[in-house]
């Protein structure tokens, strides 16, 4: 069945510039494409490829874990592969991305994730992913014990940054244009700390953002 047309208006005008969460990565939209047809091979490949570059590592399989239907392809993998830490880590974001939208029980993503852990300890991929999750569902003090599992892997984690910028970004609302916040002096010195070429140098600039969404 295809999907049905764009909203009439301004709505189909919108549609046809659709954020892609690929970005500029084609491999990984390939591997996407192939993982909703049910081919889990290519997303093997691409992540056995990614290797130890925890950044790009992190952004794929973020990306492949929001396909509707990656959980079942990935079981399929396992099944093929029972000691995967790939196709584990990859299983255990697709139940985080199931878990925000509703559709299964945190309970389960954690231990996903914490059995992906085990599987590959240098890996900050899962510990994001039960960042992902914490940061939408837990406490202060979890997010904040989930970051520096993260960073404890890999000091730099883009994507882990991100996600405690917005996390911190929406405490204390009624502050109103506060240069003082919180939030600011967290990407001051991530931005400081990271090397020159650094993504995290824009971290300042993402909080602005994220304070006055």
């Amino acid at each position: 069945m295809s999907p049905p047309p764009p909203p009439l208006g301004r709505g189909r005008k919108r549609a046809a510039h659709t954020f892609d969460a690929a970005l500029d990565d084609a491999e990984l939209a390939a591997a996407r494409t192939a993982l909703a047809q049910g081919r889990w091979q290519t997303a093997r490949s691409l992540l056995t490829r990614t290797g130890d570059d925890w950044d790009r590592r992190g952004h794929r399989v973020t990306v492949l874990a929001q396909e509707p239907y990656c959980a079942p392809w990935v079981r399929d993998w396992l099944l093929a592969e029972p000691d995967s830490a790939d196709a584990a880590v990859l299983l255990a974001l697709a139940l985080v991305r199931r878990t925000l939208r509703g559709k299964e029980k945190p309970v389960r993503a954690r231990e996903s994730c914490h059995a992906a852990a085990a599987l590959t300890p240098a890996d900050p991929t899962p510990w994001l992913g039960l960042l992902m999750l914490e940061s939408a569902l837990g406490a202060e003090e979890e997010v904040r014990r989930l970051f520096a599992e993260v960073r404890a892997r890999y000091a730099d984690h883009h994507h882990a940054h991100h996600l405690m910028v917005a996390r911190l970004a929406e405490r204390h609302p009624g502050a109103g244009p506060d240069p003082l916040h919180e939030v600011y002096d967290f990407a001051n010195d991530a931005a400081e700390r990271a090397p020159a070429d650094s993504p995290l140098a824009i971290l300042p600039v993402i909080a602005h953002t994220e304070r006055y969404r």
